[in-house]
């Protein structure tokens, strides 16, 4: 017998055998909660990731802003917003819109997406017109998922890319709508949500105040610089500068202070019904130097006539400026300020413009080229009459010298004549006779001579003067166009031997010479000479130039032509030795 415990015996089945003891499974548990746990999961990884994009974005959002904020530059500021708006919605275009003064349509247009050979293809900016003048009519954020579905829609241009969504918000500066922010297709294809508008309202707002703080920058900055040109002006005046340097001053202090790609001072000429530009800079001056239109059909002229300034958003499509050559190519907008003195005479015009697709002239600007024309007008009141002194002086002084001639030079070579006339008598050789004869000839020639100098010292500046003087002057009236003064040479009885009709021909072909060489040769030098001898007036004006090429137009050259024959003259044409042009023109003094 054995104590302890006995083993325990296999259970038996129910066929008699044994059977195996095993463990009965335990109850599987529900798959419900382990699901709802993974929902929960991937709901929360779904907000961390919301989270995490938001964060993103309003990181993106504040970069933008400080970018935008960072630039002073007005130009670089608008560039910037529509470079962040694009990368902040993930947009494939965009594009910022400034309305012009008018209020209604669109003066400058700053784009992202699309290349220069594509905008090129394109061709003009909008004006504001479809889509794009609805958010001008009604500044409000604007979003659709097919732009083309618009009531408003006008269609695309050729060579345009399609485009489908859109959303467009006003960027406001203080109280004003300052322009518009359009942009078109979501690179991932999906369509503009209320968070895109929300941010990039956001971004609205902090551009118009980048905005505002560039444009009183910019006008802090243009006020400086129009102060400074008006003292430089004022102290070329109070240093003697000629007339033709002040305009110089005023064209190109006005170009550089305005971003203009053209700037030129124009004047009244003949009877007041014409201009003549005086002075051009920037593109194209020296084919604008000296080109003379009238005042209708121009804008200078319509600023002349009207005495206020006159402005277009583009000059070479402007109905006002039809008169005179195409000189507009390419330019954009255009301003014309007359420059009036106290006494309301409108003294010339300074004519600025841009290129196109630039800033047109705005109110705040154009103020303030009235105040810097102002000044300029006092500059060229004051220069002509510092030009009246000193023809004044000049004519004192002319005066002058023809009572010395006529009471000094006159009488010794009168009585020299008289003592050789008397003396003659006594010569009882021929040929020294003869030799003493000729002598006093030449010596009552001298006297003739010196009597028609006098008379020409003695003429008025009226239209009845003598051809010696009008020449001189056309020479003078020339300095202002070629920039430079022409050497002048007179000789002989020009005053007292020269018919009149024929002396107004010789100021007519004077005239057009000076002006071809001015406008055509591009000369560093002219001479003019003015002589009556042989029977014949003939005047001759050669220039250092480049000649006159193959092919050019020769109508101002068969009117002198016509002139000469008219007379019975010549003209002829030939190129020095050292190059250039020289115009000969001749015609009898004896015309009856």
């Amino acid at each position: 017998m054995t104590c302890g415990f006995r083993p325990r015996r296999p259970r038996q089945d129910t066929h008699g055998g044994d059977r195996t003891v095993t463990q009965e499974p335990a109850e599987r548990p529900s798959r419900l909660p382990r699901l709802r746990l993974d929902q929960l999961l991937d709901e929360l990884q779904a907000h961390i990731e919301g989270a995490r994009g938001i964060r993103d974005r309003v990181h993106s959002l504040l970069e933008a802003v400080l970018s935008v904020g960072r630039e002073l530059d007005l130009d670089q500021v608008l560039q910037r917003v529509v470079e962040a708006a694009v990368a902040l919605v993930d947009a494939r275009y965009g594009a910022l819109g400034v309305i012009g003064p008018e209020g209604h349509t669109l003066g400058q247009f700053f784009t992202v997406g699309l290349s220069e050979e594509e905008a090129e293809a394109i061709g003009p900016l909008p004006s504001g017109k479809g889509i794009l003048g609805e958010l001008i009519r009604d500044p409000r954020p604007l979003r659709l998922s097919d732009l083309t579905t618009h009531p408003a829609s006008s269609g695309f241009p050729p060579n345009h890319p399609p485009m489908r969504g859109f959303v467009g918000v006003p960027l406001r500066v203080r109280d004003e709508v300052f322009g518009n922010l359009y942009l078109t297709d979501k690179r991932d294809g999906s369509d503009f949500d209320a968070e895109d508008e929300a941010v990039l309202s956001t971004l609205a707002v902090a551009a118009g105040v980048a905005i505002d703080n560039a444009r009183l920058y910019q006008e802090a900055r243009r006020r400086q610089a129009w102060l400074g040109a008006g003292a430089e002006i004022t102290r070329g005046l109070l240093s003697g500068l000629p007339r033709v340097e002040v305009l110089e001053l005023i064209a190109e202090r006005a170009r550089e202070i305005t971003g203009a790609a053209l700037a030129d001072v124009s004047t009244p000429a003949g009877d007041g019904s014409e201009l003549t530009v005086e002075f051009a800079a920037g593109r194209d001056a020296p084919s604008r130097l000296g080109l003379t239109v009238p005042l209708e059909g121009t804008l200078s002229g319509t600023a002349c006539l009207t005495g206020s300034p006159a402005a277009t958003e583009r000059i070479a499509d402007d109905p006002r400026c039809t008169a005179g050559p195409p000189r507009f190519h390419g330019l954009g907008p255009a301003v014309a300020v007359p420059l009036g003195a106290r006494d309301g005479v409108v003294r010339g015009v300074l004519l600025l413009a841009r290129e196109r697709g630039s800033a047109v002239f705005a109110g705040e600007e154009t103020d303030a080229l009235l105040g810097f024309a102002g000044q300029a007008a006092l500059a060229l009141e004051l220069a002509e009459h510092r030009r009246d002194a000193e023809q004044i002086a000049l004519l004192e002084d002319r005066d002058r010298i023809a009572r010395d001639l006529h009471d000094l030079a006159i009488q010794r070579l009168f009585a020299t004549g008289m003592t050789l006339q008397s003396a003659a008598r006594l010569v009882d050789n021929p040929a020294a006779r003869d030799r003493v004869t000729r002598a006093v000839s030449d010596l009552d020639e001298t006297i003739k001579i010196i009597r028609s100098t006098i008379f020409g010292l003695r003429q008025d500046e009226k239209a009845g003067d003598g051809l010696r003087a009008r020449a001189a002057r056309a020479v003078e009236a020339a300095r202002e166009t070629l920039g430079y003064a022409p050497r002048l040479s007179l000789e002989g009885l020009l005053d007292t031997d020269v018919p009149e009709h024929v002396a107004d021909h010789v100021l007519a072909v004077l005239g057009e010479a000076l002006s071809n060489a001015a406008r055509h040769a591009g000369a560093s030098a002219v001479q003019v000479s003015l002589q009556a001898a042989g029977g014949h007036v003939t005047l001759t004006v050669t220039d250092d130039g480049c000649g006159i090429p193959e092919g050019v137009r020769r109508s101002g050259l068969r009117n002198l032509e016509h002139r000469a024959a008219g007379v019975g003259g010549s003209l002829e044409l030939s190129t020095p030795p050292d190059g250039g042009t020289r115009l000969r023109w001749s015609a009898p003094l004896d015309t009856d």
